[in-house]
């Protein structure tokens, strides 16, 4: 188990970034899907986390190599600044990239620390910090065997989020929100109401949002929960992605997805 799952949501939800999809009848693939920011910097942050790099010179390496793969306005000024330093954003660029932290990490105090310092570099507004922590909070007690019930208990009580409302409920008037608060408790629901990584998927883009990021934020929480992709998918993503990126997830695989590694996060979580 790698983050495939997040990447995939990236993947198929790039093509509806701006369709503004309220439906989960679409199709997974098609010409315009593609990689976009959310893959780049989830592998950049895997990447960190194997060889211990900074978080910040690890996106400013994988960013610069990828230049063009949609990244916000701020951030784009921090990725080539001279001198880069946080810019107190609360965008959800915090939490489409933290997927990795919750699978690496083998206690909850370290998933809210990693978490905090790989969304600091850029969005240290507190909003920002808690997308993030959310994001790979779920991860975490997912990959750990936690059932749905506890996921959205523990969310629901650390962070404030309202996840009580189902995908059916939120859609009709959701709106394009790129903000951690708009845009990750909805992505989270998208992960509870599922049934398999691919219907997270469906139900995230189905919102009608910034579907890429909110499908890569529901798509990474299903992976861990459910286990597997459908190899299907997973192939087909696979030859979205360069080999240097494919190099980083599957060392990613062999260092933290080993069966000891899950057996000491399920006793600790």
């Amino acid at each position: 188990m790698d983050v495939i799952g997040a990447i995939a949501g990236d993947v198929i939800g790039a093509a509806y970034e701006f369709e503004r999809a309220k439906t989960v009848a679409f199709p997974l693939f098609s010409e315009e899907s593609r990689f976009t920011d959310d893959t780049v910097m989830t592998v950049a942050t895997a990447y960190a986390l194997l060889t211990g790099r900074p978080y910040d010179t690890a996106y400013r390496q994988f960013g610069r190599k990828y230049p063009d793969a949609g990244y916000g306005g701020m951030f784009l000024q921090w990725l080539f600044s001279e001198r880069p330093v946080p810019y107190n954003s609360f965008g959800n660029g915090s939490a489409m990239r933290v997927s990795p932290v919750g699978f690496a990490c083998a206690s909850v105090d370290d998933v809210l620390r990693e978490a905090e310092r790989s969304a600091a570099v850029t969005h240290n507004h507190e909003e920002g910090i808690k997308g993030a922590q959310a994001t790979a909070l779920a991860v975490f007690l997912a990959s750990s065997g936690a059932s749905k019930a506890v996921i959205r208990e523990e969310i629901t009580r650390r962070f404030a989020y309202d996840l009580e409302r189902r995908i059916d409920e939120i859609r009709p008037d959701y709106q394009w929100d790129v903000t951690c608060q708009g845009s990750v408790p909805a992505a989270i629901v998208a992960f509870l109401d599922s049934t398999d990584v691919e219907s997270a998927i469906r139900l995230a883009i189905s919102l009608g949002g910034d579907a890429d990021t909110q499908a890569t934020i529901a798509g990474g929480i299903a992976h861990a929960f459910y286990g597997d992709v459908p190899p299907a998918i997973v192939e087909q993503v696979r030859k979205q992605l360069p080999t240097a990126f494919l190099v980083v997830l599957d060392e990613f695989e062999r260092r933290f997805m080993s069966p000891g590694h899950r057996d000491r996060k399920s006793a600790q979580g």
